[in-house]
């Protein structure tokens, strides 16, 4: 099979495609994809005119499935849009595609490493990232609006790469998004709070940019 165009890192220079992945791609993955985009529009305006694209998919994802009915009010909450969101079962072909791959357990992330494609560097669990990000200089990044959104946010995933093995999680449980799936919509919104404050540090290091006050 031919490979998709744009593989991970080394791919085209336009694109920078971040991939966020849960189990059923139906309330963790489809909040922090939305939340996400969100987020970038908030800071960026137009996204995809930066060359940042977000998806998400499922190690066992029910395809072609909808959100989940509280996932979808927990986006509302937020102001964010769940319109047109459709479940996607995990493929090789979107891990090879991603620059960045966001996970919401360790399980998720074993999983992902275990498809190959050179994915171990730039696949990290959602608070894994944060916890890193927080850590790096955003004087050592490119300028984004010198050098572009994309290049930033490869650099990004570098400094994040290296600094894994220097800056572990105070516990196992700490890198971990508990699934919210079956449960009352209070924990779904907890959830949606917790994915909401690990994205705002990742968001700004890869735009360069605050959250409007």
């Amino acid at each position: 099979m031919t490979a998709p165009e744009g593989r991970g890192i080394a791919g085209r220079t336009g694109t920078f495609r971040i991939l966020h992945v849960s189990t059923g791609n139906v309330c963790r993955s489809p909040i922090t994809e939305r939340l996400t985009r969100h987020a970038l529009v908030d800071r960026l305006g137009d996204p995809l005119s930066g060359g940042l694209i977000v998806e998400s998919a499922g190690t066992w994802g029910h395809e072609g499935a909808p959100m989940e009915a509280n996932a979808e009010v927990v986006l509302a909450d937020f102001g964010a849009d769940a319109t047109g969101f459709v479940g996607r079962e995990l493929l090789d072909e979107h891990v090879i595609r991603a620059d960045l791959v966001l996970t919401a357990t360790r399980d998720h992330r074993a999983q992902v490493i275990s498809m190959g494609h050179s994915a171990g560097l730039r696949t990290f669990t959602l608070k894994e990232f944060t916890r890193l990000v927080r850590a790096i200089d955003p004087a050592t990044l490119p300028d984004a609006r010198d050098e572009g959104v994309v290049e930033r946010a490869r650099a990004l995933v570098r400094a994040a790469a290296a600094l894994r093995g220097w800056l572990l999680a105070p516990t196992a449980e700490a890198d971990e998004v508990y699934d919210p799936y079956g449960a009352p919509i209070t924990f779904f919104r907890s959830i949606g709070d917790e994915i909401n404050q690990a994205l705002d540090p990742v968001v700004t290091a890869l735009t360069g940019v605050r959250a409007p006050s």
